[in-house]
């Protein structure tokens, strides 16, 4: 079975690194620019995706380049399920909420260890919120001001809508930041958790049902129902345990500097480029992306 393995620089992609891979990969052809210095496929044969990921990883070493094997066929996806905290979004929003309330580093050890998946999300995020008890409503907008996007996040979501795949941003969040997320990348969709909100003021609760690690997975598959695709045609991004269900489940699963529990398992960990990686591994062509 013919495959094809997509090479993505951090830094500067020339030719002999290509060479010197080539030579690991039996029955390679000639490398094919996707954008040229940065990113580049390779087809061969004679490999499993995974026995020729791990080849390549070694001999690289210490180079700053992403790689993922995978078949040709189908590489495009038509829908893209995208986590937003540390994914779509710089930093947790939880995190820099807190922050108004003098607790940033006491929470974001609480959001480390779920992320990690040493605790429990949904007691976690109760013990989060919990302790935000009373602070006022205005420190959201206050957090969103200072809200940064991922680089290439809104040029990976304008690509792949270009070429007719459906966006949707599912958080372990808060909507009143991923509705705002939702129209600056231009997803269709979001879905999120919700705040309770009295007099201008926090109450320490997140209303039910709480979105987990199943309700993300549960929504890849719901939204790829509704669109009438297989599962294989979908990819889901993310970088932390809750992330991971939807990220093994996807036809192209992205762990984006993600945990060391996530990374492990996905079939694309991207630890080096931004959110434009997702596009040359389907195979886009620099020249074909869609600016934000």
């Amino acid at each position: 079975m013919t495959l094809i393995l997509t090479l993505i620089a951090a830094d500067r992609l020339d030719d002999s690194t290509l060479s010197r891979i080539r030579a690991l990969l039996p029955q390679s052809g000639e490398p094919a620019w996707l954008s040229l210095g940065q990113a580049a496929d390779i087809v061969f044969d004679g490999l499993t995706a995974t026995e020729a990921e791990l080849r390549v990883r070694a001999a690289l070493g210490g180079h700053r380049i992403d790689l993922v094997a995978q078949r040709a066929e189908g590489r495009r996806k038509k829908l893209i399920v995208a986590d937003m905290d540390s994914t779509m979004v710089v930093g947790e929003t939880l995190d820099d909420l807190a922050a108004f309330a003098g607790l940033k580093d006491k929470i974001a050890a609480i959001t480390a260890r779920a992320m990690n998946g040493e605790i429990d999300f949904k007691a976690a995020l109760r013990e989060r919120v919990g302790l935000l008890a009373g602070l006022a409503e205005t420190a959201l907008d206050e957090t969103y001001a200072h809200l940064k996007l991922m680089p290439g996040a809104k040029t990976l979501i304008a690509t792949m809508r270009a070429n007719g795949a459906h966006a949707v941003l599912v958080s372990g969040g808060f909507d009143f930041f991923t509705t705002r997320v939702r129209d600056l990348c231009g997803f269709h969709d979001d879905r999120a958790n919700r705040l309770e909100i009295e007099n201008g003021r926090l109450t320490g609760k997140v209303l039910d049902p709480i979105l987990d690690r199943d309700s993300k997975l549960f929504y890849l598959r719901d939204f790829a129902e509704k669109l009438g695709l297989n599962i294989s045609q979908t990819l889901a991004v993310g970088d932390g345990a809750n992330d991971l269900d939807m990220i093994r489940a996807a036809g192209l699963g992205v762990a984006y500097q993600a945990k060391p529990v996530v990374a492990g398992e996905a079939k694309l960990r991207v630890d080096h480029g931004d959110l434009t990686a997702l596009l040359y591994a389907q195979g886009y062509r620099r020249d074909e992306f869609v600016t934000g």
